[in-house]
Parts: C-alpha cells; sequence; structure tokens
C-alpha cells in the first residue's frame, strides 16, 4: 500500500512560534517561504525551537531541513502533545542533523514509541546543540509531512 503523505505546516503564521528571531528580515515566516535566498535566523544562545501547530491531528512521518552550515542545531529533541492550547509535552525522538548546507530529510515513520496513537496537535523542534559557538540556529528550509487524521 503506497501512502502519499501531505505537508503539515499551514499556511497560518499564527501555527509557528519560535524561540528567538535575530531580526526582522530573518523572522519565522522564511522557514517556509519556498524563498531559498531567505531564513530564519534565531538569536544566540542555548536551546533555540520551532513550535508548530496543526489544525487537526496528524502524524508526523518526514521532517526535511535545510540550515546553513555553520549555524546547523545538531541535536534536535522532538517533542509532541495531543493538545495545541494547552500542550503537555512528551519527548517522541531525536534527529542528529550534520553541520552542511544541503537538505536533510529524516524519516519519522519508526519512531512510534511515546507517540500518541490519536495524533497530535503540536510539535516542538528542540535544537539543544548547534554548530555555532553561540548558540543561533539558521534554517532556510522547514518542511515536515505525514498524514492527517
Amino acid at each position: 500500500m503506497d501512502v502519499s503523505y501531505v505537508s503539515l505546516i499551514s499556511a497560518n503564521p499564527q501555527d509557528i512560534k519560535v524561540s528567538s528571531t535575530l531580526d526582522k528580515s530573518t523572522g519565522k515566516k522564511h522557514l517556509t517561504d519556498n524563498n531559498p535566498e531567505t531564513c530564519w535566523t534565531s538569536r544566540q544562545g542555548p536551546v533555540q525551537y520551532i513550535h508548530l501547530m496543526f489544525e487537526k491531528p496528524a502524524t508526523p512521518k518526514r521532517v526535511s531541513l535545510i540550515f546553513q552550515g555553520g549555524f546547523v542545531g545538531t541535536k534536535c529533541r522532538i517533542e509532541v502533545s495531543e493538545s495545541s492550547d494547552r500542550p503537555e509535552w512528551q519527548t517522541w525522538t531525536y534527529i542528529h542533523p550534520e553541520d552542511a548546507n544541503r537538505r536533510q530529510i529524516f524519516d519519522l515513520i519508526n519512531h512510534t514509541d511515546g507517540f500518541p496513537g490519536k495524533g497530535i496537535r503540536s510539535m516542538k523542534l528542540i535544537f539543544e546543540e548547534s554548530s555555532d559557538f553561540y548558540g543561533r540556529i539558521t534554517i532556510y528550509e522547514l518542511k515536515l509531512e505525514g498524514l492527517l487524521m
């Protein structure tokens, strides 16, 4: 059975929150604008994050990221919640992006331990470590695909 995934990232900018933004020219809207020349850049400091909220319960299957080399979140904890209004976070899995300027795709299909069976309404990518000495993260593209319930 071949299942095709859909984008889980909403067009509504209110459905994405970030820990910080360096300045207006590198805001969160650039995470999903499909423009390879724009990016989101966090301020310096440890533990930067991207919080995604879904309109309907969803099951994420694949995350795709393009970082700027030297500003990569090299250890990323993924947390999920069944609620978007009052999230109760639980750690689902970790991904470990390489310090590189290319698209990196992480398959989430096999990571089902601790994942709510009815799908989730919120997901956080928490960058615990960065290749940048000051802890900044720069992302040119974020895609999240999966199934809507």
